[in-house]
Parts: structure tokens; C-alpha cells; sequence
């Protein structure tokens, strides 16, 4: 199993509306590509201190397959959309894990 985990430090002002719109809006579009079997999000308790809120947003893909499939076919106009939306209010690392 792959892991797509997208760590993402939320400006304050808008971290209500931005986690609104992730649950209803943006984790189901990825959801839809079809190359993830499951997602979660969680909410940092110790990051508090560097400002904002910070999040972790889980994508569970089968292999490595799915993953590359999102990567090339859907991942670019998904974090386009993400970035036109909240511009500098937010900051975002993405990591790839496997299961072992």
C-alpha cells in the first residue's frame, strides 16, 4: 500500500472555510480519479505554535501504479486549483510512503 500524505499549514482566517471546502469539494475530486482507495484528514494538535493550523491529508492508493496514474493524469490541475483558490495563505510538503 501507497500513502499520499499532503502536510498542510492553514492561515487561521481561513482555516474553517478552507477544511469546509477540502471535505466537500477537493478531497472527493481526487477521491473520483479513481487511483485512491481511501482518504482521511487530520488536524496537527502540537503545531499550533508556528501560526495557523496545520493538517494531514491521507490518500491510500493500492500500489504504486494508482499513484503514478494520479501523479500524471489528475495531480497538476488539482493542486492548481487548490493554489488559485488560497494563494499565500497556506503551505504545503508532500511526502510518499510505503507499507512494509
Amino acid at each position: 500500500m501507497i500513502l499520499y500524505n499532503v502536510t498542510v499549514n492553514v492561515d487561521e482566517a481561513i482555516a474553517k472555510e478552507w477544511l469546509q471546502w477540502m471535505k466537500e469539494q477537493h478531497m472527493p475530486d481526487v477521491m473520483a480519479t479513481g487511483c485512491f482507495r481511501e482518504s482521511r484528514i487530520f488536524r496537527l494538535l502540537s503545531a499550533e505554535e508556528q501560526g495557523g493550523f496545520t493538517y494531514a491529508v491521507q490518500y491510500f492508493a493500492e500500489n504504486m501504479e494508482d499513484y503514478q496514474r494520479y501523479f500524471d493524469n489528475h495531480a497538476e490541475a488539482l493542486q492548481t486549483e487548490h493554489i488559485n483558490r488560497y494563494k499565500d495563505r497556506f503551505v504545503a510538503f508532500r511526502t510518499l510512503l510505503e507499507s512494509v
